[in-house]
């Protein structure tokens, strides 16, 4: 017999751009009757945006387990929901992992409406981590945890994504920069698609300099993405190699109509070389 109960959509809505919202995604709150919200005022914008008048309750970290049993006997009742949480996919350090493992975990129906990602976004827009990264959302604040976190960060030879406040912004950088050198390639990325939307490539050492002088505001949403670990160190003659083809790289940028530093850094970005080492125009040691 098919299942009387109600599916329980997880729904991603837009990092930042009301208009990254995905077809199916309106279609799906439009038909739903109830949607749970990670902020109902922040959700109610995106609804008005699309003429949508489902009717929201909220859902968020501490709404407790009296809202849960709520949304749960919604569905075992036979009742769709959806949920969405302020930017980005629910359950995906944000609200609504307990949701869908609680109502999986009765067996119900769990869909999910894929769309607008902050981690795919800045991946794509840095090329710094590769083809092989993980993603490991925001750091533990302090402690051994985060100590832990750091090394296993440093050896890791994929890429690494993560989450960060503003406020702990330079501090996250600075740990970083211990952990794994600070000659380490990364990207800051922030206030992705929206009006104030930054994307700034460098080293370690260099993303921290940056925002110790305000060049990177301390300020919105952000993401850093990290270099992985070389598992096969250069020698001295194939580091002195890359490094002249960096420069040639840059030198071709720059004839193409680059200034020398904006050259310097795309191909640092892309390469995990020193910016400042490519900045030069004569070898070392002259």
């Amino acid at each position: 017999m098919p299942d009387a109960r109600g599916t329980l959509y997880v729904v991603a809505t837009p990092i930042g751009n009301l208009g990254d919202v995905t077809l199916r995604a309106i279609e799906t709150l439009r038909a739903v009757p109830l949607i749970a919200a990670e902020d109902t005022r922040i959700a109610r914008r995106l609804l008005a945006r699309h003429e949508i008048e489902t009717r929201l309750i909220s859902y968020h970290a501490q709404s407790g387990k009296a809202r849960l049993d709520d949304l749960l006997a919604h569905l075992g009742g036979g009742s769709d929901l959806a949920v969405v949480t302020d930017a980005g996919t629910p359950a995906v350090s944000d609200p609504g992992e307990e949701l869908v493992a609680a109502w999986a975990g009765e067996g119900g129906r769990v869909v999910p409406i894929p769309g607008p990602s902050a981690v795919l976004a800045a991946l794509a827009a840095t090329s710094v981590a590769g083809p092989r990264w993980s993603f490991e959302g925001f750091l533990p604040r302090a402690g051994r945890e985060r100590r832990e976190r750091l090394q296993r960060i440093s050896a890791d030879d994929r890429g690494t994504v993560l989450f960060e406040a503003p406020t702990r912004l330079a501090a996250t950088l600075r740990d970083l920069a211990a952990a794994c050198g600070g000659e380490r390639p990364a990207a800051v990325c922030r206030e992705l698609t929206k009006l104030h939307e930054q994307i700034v490539g460098g080293s370690l050492d260099e993303l921290l300099a940056a925002v110790e002088s305000g060049a990177i505001p301390a300020r919105g949403e952000l993401v850093i993405v990290i270099g992985g670990a070389s598992t096969t160190p250069m020698t001295r003659d194939e580091a002195a190699a890359a490094l002249a083809d960096g420069r040639t790289q840059v030198d071709g940028l720059v004839a193409g109509g680059l200034n020398r530093s904006e050259a310097a850094r795309r191909v640092a970005a892309a390469t995990g070389l020193s910016r400042r080492a490519l900045y030069r125009t004569e070898p070392e040691g002259r």
